[in-house]
C-alpha cells in the first residue's frame, strides 16, 4: 500500500472503535490528548494502527505529526467520523502516480446514513477554474481535510497546518500555499468519503465562531489588506461575529507569518469570487 492513512481524534473513543476498522492498512491515529481513554483503548482493540498520543490539544497540526511518521509517498487524512470507501485509497495513488503535477486530490464525500452528497463537493465538482493540463481533475483551491488525499513531500514542504490557525479551517492556507508553489489540486469525483459527523460535536455556534477567527487569520498570512477587512467586516455581520474578536490575541503571531501571494493566485482567487461562498463541511 502506498497510502498511509492519518486519523486525528480528541476524545472520541466510541467513534473510532466504529470507522478505524474500516481504514485500509497502514493507519495511524495522532490523539490530540484525549482524556476518555481512547488511547489505551485503540491499541487493545487494534494492535494494527500506529498510535501517537499528544500530550495537548494541537488541532490540525497533529496531522502534520502524522505525515510525517508515515512512510509512504501519498498520505490519506480522516477525522474519527469518517473513512474512506473501499478501493478509494488505490485509486488515489493511481491518480498521483499518473499526474506528478498533482500534490492534493479533494475527493466527493457523502454525509450521514442517507448519504447526501456534501454541498462542498458540489462546488468544486462544478469546476469554476476549469481544468489544468496535467490535473486529475477539475482545478481546486479548497478542499476538506477529511476527504483529501496528499502528496506528503510536497504537503510537508509548504509546512503542513499552522498553529496559527489551528481549528478548523485550517485548509485554506495549505491550498493557498501548494498553488502558489506550482502544485497542482484536483477534485476526483471517483474518490469517495462517508462522513457521519459524530453526536458529540461541539456547539454549532462555537464552531461558527471559530470558522470566522480562521478565515481572518489566513487572510491576515496571505491575503492583500483589503481582502483581511472585508473579512473582517463580513464576519462582523455573520453568525460567527465573535470570532473576529477571538482573532485578535493571535495577529501578531498571524503577521509573524505572513507572505502574500502571487498576483497570478489572487487572479485566480478573483475569478472565484463571482461564485457563493464555499460551503462549510459538514
Amino acid at each position: 500500500m502506498s497510502v498511509t492513512t492519518v486519523v486525528m481524534s480528541r476524545d472520541r473513543r466510541a467513534d473510532l472503535m466504529v470507522t478505524l476498522p474500516r481504514h485500509p492498512g497502514p493507519v495511524i491515529l495522532v490523539d490530540n490528548g484525549s482524556t476518555d481513554g481512547s488511547v489505551e483503548a485503540v491499541r487493545t482493540a487494534f494492535p494494527h494502527v500506529r498510535v501517537i498520543p499528544l500530550d495537548h490539544n494541537a488541532g490540525a497540526v497533529a496531522r502534520n505529526v502524522g505525515v510525517r511518521a508515515a512512510r509512504t509517498p501519498y498520505v490519506a487524512f480522516a477525522d474519527d467520523d469518517s473513512w474512506w470507501a473501499p478501493g478509494a485509497l488505490d485509486r488515489a495513488a493511481e491518480l498521483f502516480d499518473t499526474h506528478p503535477r498533482v500534490a492534493l486530490l479533494a475527493a466527493r464525500m457523502l454525509v450521514g446514513p442517507e448519504e447526501r452528497l456534501d454541498g462542498l463537493s458540489a462546488e468544486l465538482a462544478a469546476a469554476p477554474l476549469g481544468r489544468s493540463p496535467g490535473g486529475a481533475g477539475p482545478d481546486v483551491l479548497g478542499f476538506a481535510a477529511c476527504a483529501a488525499v496528499v502528496r506528503r513531500s510536497a504537503f510537508l514542504a509548504v509546512g503542513g497546518f499552522d498553529p496559527v490557525v489551528h481549528f478548523p479551517g485550517e485548509e485554506e492556507r495549505v491550498a493557498l500555499d501548494l498553488d502558489d508553489a506550482g502544485w497542482l489540486l484536483s477534485y476526483a469525483e471517483e474518490l469517495v468519503v462517508h462522513h457521519h459527523p459524530s453526536p458529540s460535536r461541539g456547539p454549532a455556534a462555537r464552531r461558527q465562531a471559530l470558522i470566522t477567527r480562521n478565515a481572518v487569520l489566513t487572510a491576515v498570512m496571505r491575503r492583500p489588506w483589503r481582502e483581511v477587512g472585508d473579512r473582517v467586516v463580513t464576519g462582523l455581520r455573520g453568525p460567527g461575529r465573535a470570532g473576529v474578536l477571538h482573532a485578535v490575541p493571535r495577529l501578531a503571531r498571524a503577521g509573524w507569518h505572513r507572505r502574500t501571494i502571487s498576483p497570478r493566485l489572487e487572479d485566480r482567487l478573483r475569478r472565484l469570487s463571482t461564485a457563493a461562498e464555499p460551503p462549510v463541511p459538514a
